[in-house]
């Protein structure tokens, strides 16, 4: 399996991305909603890892281009957002991971993120990826709700025909029937096979896309009991969208995890990725 490493952190600080490394956590409110927040998230997240030993990046989208409703909120846009990023990650000194919808954003992007994120429905755009993998930044491919983890592999060779190894590989559930998510835990095996650092996204695996009518609606409360499903598979890291009251959230606040709750709940993955290790071991 292929470790990952990132090199480009603040004050030249680097860790691993992979099997038998710490645990690597993509958290924050699902879209910038002000700086203020951002601030808060990411201060208190990253006080979090550093008790528990985790490996953080935030993580924030700057323009959500893929909402429900064209009336709903989509951010400040790439310009206003991609600063706001850069300085909240010189500021607080974390990593920084967002979702790039077209390649015309991707060079300003490139200058800003650690992580390119491929958004689910974006998984197959072969221009997309093409684009994400020439800025040289690792790249965080979600995983369709429409595409098997098999056909993920292709997805895999457009990264890495294009001059990029740096790939990760991020599980959030498959389409099952109208406005309902299933995780088929099998699919991280499976593209942990493509020598992958492979993620779990434990907020969208409860999303209940279009749900609500003008809004996707989700079942927070399943959150921790998947979560310890894909730790005890096997996973290398875990993307969860947090704030600090989810039912006020701009966007995806029925399927995010309320920030005071955070702490305990890795606590308790954590001892059940550590017994997943141990039988790995043996």
């Amino acid at each position: 399996m292929t470790t990952i490493t990132m090199n480009s952190l603040p004050k030249g600080n680097t860790f691993d991305i992979g099997p038998g490394k710490p645990l690597l956590l993509l958290a924050g409110p699902c879209v910038l909603e002000s700086g203020e927040l951002a601030w808060e998230i990411a201060r208190e997240m990253k006080d979090i890892c550093a008790r528990l030993g985790i490996n953080y990046v935030f993580k924030a989208s700057f323009d959500k281009a893929n909402r429900t409703s064209i009336g709903s909120f989509r951010g400040p846009g790439p310009e206003k957002g991609l600063r706001l990023l850069g300085r909240l990650r010189e500021e607080i000194e974390v990593p920084i991971v967002s979702d790039v919808h077209e390649p015309s954003q991707m060079d300003l992007a490139g200058e800003t993120l650690d992580i390119i994120q491929i958004p689910a429905f974006l998984c197959r755009q072969t221009d997309l990826l093409i684009s994400a993998a020439r800025t040289g930044k690792i790249v965080n491919i979600k995983k369709g709700q429409f595409v098997s983890p098999w056909d993920m592999i292709n997805a895999v060779n457009k990264i890495r025909e294009s001059g990029c190894e740096k790939i990760m590989l991020t599980e959030r559930g498959a389409s099952f029937g109208y406005n309902n998510l299933v995780v088929d835990m099998r699919s991280i095996p499976v593209m942990k096979s493509y020598n992958c650092p492979v993620i779990y996204d434990a907020t969208h695996s409860v999303q209940l896309p279009g749900g609500s009518g003008g809004t996707s609606g989700g079942q927070r409360e399943f959150i921790p009991s998947l979560s310890r499903a894909a730790m005890a598979v096997g996973i290398d890291g875990l993307f969860m969208e947090v704030h600090p009251n989810p039912d006020k959230a701009l966007c995806d606040g029925p399927n995010s995890w309320a920030l005071d709750k955070v702490e305990d709940l890795l606590k308790q993955l954590l001892i059940i990725r550590n017994a997943a290790n141990e039988i790995d071991n043996v």
